[in-house]
């Protein structure tokens, strides 16, 4: 069986708007929301492009690390790492008048159909499953099966956070991966500590489950955040009436409120705290 769900797959450096065809979800619904989402962004002075090319990804990401500014790629977002392709995974960039990119987001596909988090979720970090260490206590690591969205590689450039950027660049890929896929669960790897500190609560998840470990690698206790399908437009339509409701941009182009997301995090979703509670153990 082929682990690739079929998807059209749009030209690569499209404006988000031109890239979208709807082929399942709640057409209205999604439509809207990356036409108000682009609407208020380029009223702010940043314009959404949908990209496929993940060498290009890399490089921005070595680039930033290079200058502080940014940790390095999650594994299933490095193409010489693992598989990622336009097929199964697409990216977000804001740029701003000059074309410069100032801020990114990704996403990526996975179909499993007979399989599930828990037993993919070493494949995920680490590129490729070879026998990694992986603890995992989160008791929805289980649950996430299907067709799964997993979000991450969020970067912000120094002089675009604090606008609340940070905030809607996952609703996007939220809004955006629905029309290609028929996702069943949106999930992040976070940080234990944005989960405590709730830095979390601002990117639109429903239900957290902890924890996750990877021993070889330096990122401490990891909390799964996961998303049903049915929350995932809820929350949607509740954000729309809401922060995306003035068209002006001012919310995006002011300074003043911190950013929820103004950093890399790894992002995917479960629950081994109070399964299906915004509370963790």
């Amino acid at each position: 069986m082929s682990l690739i769900y079929p998807n059209i797959v749009p030209e690569n450096n499209l404006r988000l708007p031109d890239a979208l065809t709807i082929k399942h979800g709640p057409a209205a619904l999604l439509a809207r929301f990356i036409i108000e989402s682009d609407k208020v962004l380029r009223a702010a002075g940043i314009h959404l492009r949908l990209r496929t090319d993940f060498d290009t990804l890399a490089e921005i990401n070595e680039e930033q690390v290079r200058a502080g500014t940014w940790y390095p790629l999650v594994d299933m977002f490095n193409p010489r790492l693992t598989d990622v392709s336009a097929e199964n995974a697409f990216w977000l960039t804001g740029e701003d008048d000059k074309g410069e990119i100032v801020c990114t987001q990704a996403a990526r596909i996975y179909y499993w159909p007979d399989t599930n988090f828990a037993e993919q979720a070493v494949a995920m970090v680490y590129g490729r499953d070879e026998g990694q260490p992986c603890i995992i206590t989160a008791e929805a690591a289980k649950t996430v099966t299907g067709i799964v969205q997993c979000n991450g590689a969020t970067w912000i450039r120094p002089d675009y956070r604090r606008r609340g950027i940070s905030a809607l660049l996952p609703r996007i890929c939220r809004a955006y991966a629905p029309s290609r896929w028929p996702i069943d669960w949106v999930i992040a790897i976070i940080k234990a500590a944005h989960f405590d500190n709730k830095i979390a609560y601002g990117w639109g998840v429903s239900h957290f489950s902890s924890s996750l470990w990877f021993p070889e690698r330096d990122y401490g206790e990891l909390v799964l955040a996961y998303t049903p399908r049915e929350d995932v437009f809820a929350e949607l339509e509740t954000y729309l009436a809401t922060d995306l409701s003035d068209s002006s941009g001012a919310k995006f182009a002011a300074r003043s409120v911190p950013s929820f997301l103004a950093q890399e995090v790894i992002n995917t979703s479960p629950d081994g705290v109070r399964q299906g509670s915004s509370k963790r153990s």
